[in-house]
C-alpha cells in the first residue's frame, strides 16, 4: 500500500481487518515499525476522533506525530495552476507538499468538500494535490468524497459484533440541520460492497448518493422495509447529491427511534459521531445496550494503525 486515500486502495479487506484485530489485541507489539519515522497530520477542517485516533495509532507504532491546523497556523495555500498569486493565498501546494515531505515520512490530510462545486469536490482537489506533489505516502483523514479510515473502523466493528456469517447491514439517511458531506456514506458503501454482508441503503426520494458508488446495491425509500430483520443499522445524514449540497428534506420521520429498532433483528446501532441527539437518533436508542457507537469510535485507532503498518511495511 503506497497511499491510502480511498477504500479502493484496500486490496484484501479480510486481510486488513484481520491485521486490525491482531493489532487491537497487542497495540504496542510493533513499536519498532515506526521508529525514527514521522507522521504529519494536516487539518483544513475540525476533527476529534480522526485526529486523536490517528495520532495515537502513530504513537503505538513508535512514530512521532506532528499536527498542524492549516486554516489557523499556516499560510493560505493555492491549489490552482497558472494563477497570478496576488490575492490572499501566500503559498502554492507545489512547494508546500514538497517541503512537508522533507519533514515527514507520511502525510495525512483532512479536507472537507465545498458542497457547491461538485466537479472540484469529486476531483478531490486538496488530497489529490498532496498526492501529486508530495514525495512520501499520503493518507486521507477524510476528503471531499471519501472517509476511508472511518470505513475500515466500521468494517472492523461489524466483524466483531456480527452473530451470523452474513449479516444484514442497513445504511439509513437521517435528518440534520446542516448540509453534510457524502464522504462517510460513500466510503461505507464501498467497504460494504467488499464485505460479506447483505447490504441495503434507505433514504428519502431524491437523496440518492453518487450512482458510481451505489451501483449494484439494493436501495429503498421505505425505511421500515429496510429495517426489517436487520442486524446493523448505520445512521448518517448527507446533503442532496443531485441538487448538490442542498438540504431538500428534513422529514423527522426518518429519525432512528426505539420503535423502528424493534423492526430489526435486535440490531446494533452505529454512527460515525459526532451525532445530533433526537434528530439523527433518539436518546433511547443511542444510550441503549444495542448502541455500539463508542466501540466503533475506539476502533478508529486500530483501523488507522493497520493502515500505517501497511504503508510503513511497503516502504521497507
Amino acid at each position: 500500500m503506497k497511499h491510502f486515500t480511498s477504500v479502493d486502495d484496500i486490496q484484501d479487506l479480510n486481510e486488513l481487518i484481520a491485521l486490525a484485530k491482531n493489532i487491537k489485541q497487542a497495540p504496542f507489539a510493533n513499536k519498532k515499525t515506526g521508529e525514527n519515522k514521522t507522521l504529519g497530520l494536516l487539518f483544513f477542517n475540525p476533527s476529534l476522533r480522526t485526529r486523536l485516533s490517528t495520532q495515537k495509532a502513530a504513537l503505538n507504532l513508535g512514530m512521532d506525530a506532528i499536527v498542524m491546523n492549516l486554516n489557523t497556523e499556516g499560510w493560505a495555500l493555492e491549489f490552482e495552476d497558472g494563477v497570478v498569486m496576488d490575492g490572499n493565498k501566500a503559498e502554492h501546494i507545489k512547494e508546500a507538499a514538497q517541503v512537508v515531505s522533507q519533514y515527514c515520512d507520511i502525510i495525512a490530510v483532512r479536507s472537507f468538500p465545498t458542497l457547491t462545486d461538485k466537479q472540484k469536490d469529486e476531483e478531490e482537489q486538496v488530497i489529490s494535490a498532496f498526492k501529486k506533489y508530495a514525495s512520501v505516502p499520503v493518507i486521507s483523514l477524510e476528503g471531499a468524497t471519501e472517509h476511508p479510515l472511518q470505513a475500515v473502523a466500521d468494517a472492523l466493528t461489524i466483524e466483531e459484533y456480527k452473530t451470523v456469517k452474513r449479516p444484514k447491514v442497513v445504511l439509513t439517511w437521517a435528518p440534520h440541520p446542516k448540509a453534510l458531506p457524502h464522504a462517510v456514506p460513500n466510503s461505507f458503501v464501498k467497504v460494504m460492497k467488499k464485505a460479506n454482508v447483505d447490504f441495503v441503503i434507505t433514504h428519502p426520494e431524491g437523496y440518492e448518493l453518487n450512482p458510481e458508488f451505489t451501483k449494484g446495491v439494493t436501495i429503498t425509500h421505505n425505511q421500515d422495509e429496510a429495517f426489517a430483520d436487520a442486524d446493523f443499522i448505520y445512521a448518517k445524514n448527507w446533503s442532496n447529491y443531485i441538487d448538490y449540497g442542498q438540504i431538500t428534506c428534513k422529514d423527522p420521520s426518518w429519525t432512528v427511534t426505539a420503535d423502528k429498532m424493534k423492526l430489526t433483528n435486535n440490531a446494533k446501532f452505529m454512527h460515525c459521531l459526532p451525532v445530533r441527539r433526537n434528530m439523527i437518533v433518539t436518546d433511547e436508542v443511542l444510550d441503549s445496550e444495542t448502541s455500539i457507537v463508542i466501540a466503533q469510535a475506539n476502533n478508529r485507532t486500530y483501523a488507522a494503525q493497520a493502515i500505517l503498518t501497511k504503508i510503513l511495511e511497503h516502504g521497507e
